[in-house]
This record gives C-alpha cells, sequence and structure tokens, in this order.
C-alpha cells in the first residue's frame, strides 16, 4: 500500500489513501444498509461505549508503564473510570441483536487480521533464520569449493544482517557460481526524517569478493535502491548497474503438520503473504535485473 507520511516529527503520523477509501466506501455501505439513524443507534452506542473501555485501558498502560505512577495511587482512579466505561457498554450490551452485533464483528476482523499478520511474521522469520547460516562460515566453507566464477556483481537482499541471504545459499547450492563481487544488502529506515546523502551509504569488505552495505533512509523518504547505490562509489565500492543483477528471496509458506497458528489462521496467513508487495517493486529495481529464487518454509 502506498503510505504518506504527513509530519516531520512523528514517524508513524501516516495517510494511507487505500485505507481512508475502503472506509470512505464501508461507511456509505453501512448507511445504506441500516437505512435510518434510529437503526445505527445500537451500533454507534456499541462502538462508542467500547471505544472509552479501550481507550481507559490504554492509558492504564501509559500511566503504568510509561510514567510510572504510583500503583496505589493510579489503581483506584483508573478502576473507577473502568467501572463507568463497563457500566456504558454493558447497557448497550442489550442492542447487541439490533445492529450492536455489526461494530463487534468489524473489530474481531482487525483484531484478528493484525494479530495473525503480526504472528505469521514472527513464525516466518524465526523459520527464516533456522535456514540460514553465519554469514562468517558460509565464506570459509565457499572457499573450499570449486565454484565458476563470472565477471559480474551480484547484489542480494536481506532484512537480517547477521545471517547468509537465502538467496544466495540458493544461488550457489542449483547454479553452483560465484560472482565476482557479491554484495549483501540490508535496508534500515531511521527515526529521523530524511538521511544525508554522505550518510545513506556504509561499506563492510567482509573479504573474498564479499561486501556488507547498510543503505540508510529517513522515514520520509523513499526507497530508490538503484540510485542510492550510485553512491557506493565514493565509498570505494564502485557498481555497474548494468552488469549488476539482484537476487530477491520469495519465500512460498506452507503450514506445517502440526502448525503453532491454527491452521485456518495459516492459510489467511498465507494468503495475505501472497498480496504483499513484492520488495523489487518496493525499492524500485528495474524488472530486466531482477532474480528471484523461492524459498519453501514451513511455519
Amino acid at each position: 500500500m502506498k503510505i504518506v507520511h504527513t509530519s516531520h516529527m512523528e514517524a508513524g503520523q501516516i495517510y494511507i489513501p487505500f485505507t481512508n477509501w475502503t472506509l470512505y466506501l464501508a461507511v456509505m455501505a453501512l448507511v445504506f444498509g441500516f437505512q435510518s439513524s434510529s437503526n445505527l443507534a445500537a451500533a454507534y452506542g456499541i462502538a462508542v461505549t467500547g471505544t472509552m473501555m479501550i481507550d481507559t485501558i490504554l492509558v492504564a498502560f501509559v500511566v503504568f508503564l510509561a510514567w510510572h505512577w504510583n500503583p496505589w495511587l493510579a489503581a483506584p482512579l483508573l478502576g473507577a473510570l473502568l467501572l463507568i466505561d463497563f457500566a456504558f457498554f454493558s447497557a448497550n450490551a442489550i442492542k447487541l441483536l439490533q445492529g450492536g452485533w455489526f461494530p463487534i464483528v468489524i473489530a474481531l476482523a482487525s483484531f484478528i487480521t493484525l494479530t495473525t499478520w503480526r504472528r505469521g511474521r514472527q513464525l516466518l522469520f524465526q523459520e527464516m533464520g533456522n535456514l540460514t547460516m553465519p554469514l562468517g562460515q558460509f565464506i570459509r566453507s565457499i572457499q573450499k569449493a570449486s565454484l565458476q566464477q563470472v565477471s559480474s556483481t551480484a547484489v542480494y537482499l536481506t532484512s537480517r544482517p547477521e545471517g547468509a541471504p537465502s538467496a544466495l545459499l540458493h544461488n550457489i547450492k542449483h547454479n553452483e557460481v560465484l560472482h565476482a563481487r557479491n554484495i549483501l544488502i540490508t535496508i534500515q529506515t531511521t527515526e529521523v526524517p530524511y538521511v544525508a546523502d554522505a550518510d545513506r551509504i556504509e561499506v563492510i569488505d567482509l573479504g573474498h569478493t564479499f561486501y556488507r552495505v547498510f543503505v540508510h533512509y529517513g522515514f520520509m523518504e523513499q526507497p530508490n535502491l538503484p540510485e542510492a547505490l550510485k553512491g557506493c562509489g565514493q565509498k570505494g565500492l564502485e557498481i555497474d548497474l548494468n552488469k549488476t543483477s539482484f537476487f530477491v528471496s520469495r519465500e512460498v509458506v506452507v503450514p506445517k503438520m502440526t502448525p503453532p497458528m491454527m491452521l485456518w489462521r495459516e492459510i489467511y496467513f498465507i494468503w495475505m503473504l501472497r498480496n504483499a508487495q513484492s520488495a523489487s517493486d518496493f525499492f524500485q529495481i528495474p524488472a530486466n535485473r531482477v532474480v528471484e529464487l523461492g524459498t519453501l518454509v514451513e511455519i
């Protein structure tokens, strides 16, 4: 989805056009579906009182974890507020069958979607970590292997700087070739809105034709990896994009026989993952320079 950052001061203040248009269409459908404000009253009451309860619970987290108030002073105040909110919510709960069910269904759908995506990503990163190997160990093993070397440059995108990317392992395993230069790129988003060009690139020479490159972006910047890599020349690493191939790992997720999540949530996560934007499109890498290597992952 397209994400627009609307504040230079807060990294989390964003505008997502797709989400706003979806909400607009959903509200219009809701109005036409309930047909009158009196029919909407039950759904509105549940939504408002439920929001009040959630706000009180969130305030409790801020009071205890961020402000570190004395529990003996904060607990009675928060308990009284929560009791009032619960009384209002209970009074509206009798209208569940008259339309109050609608915000409950929407809340459950949103909660299930967010938690399924979060849990699925955690399991995916965990399994990907199990499939990789330490980079130092990989480089030492490459020195002992008899691999044909080609003169071009290979760029491997990885979000895990501590290990060898799965795309690199698959390229060595299936093609049995090693490029003249192998660049492992990790893109990091900082908590500042913009990053100066002089600070955007960080190059580490790992030896034996391998380089580690960190590319830094501010949270208001749109990543453009080919443009950023032009700055590697100032760091002693010249890259000719016409002779460079970008290797990207495409995870194909399948559920285990005994999945850590319920099977229907596994299937839901797999569907969401298939519809997620690819890394090559997000980082504006030319399609004719991208090589995708699939990785089968069981979660």
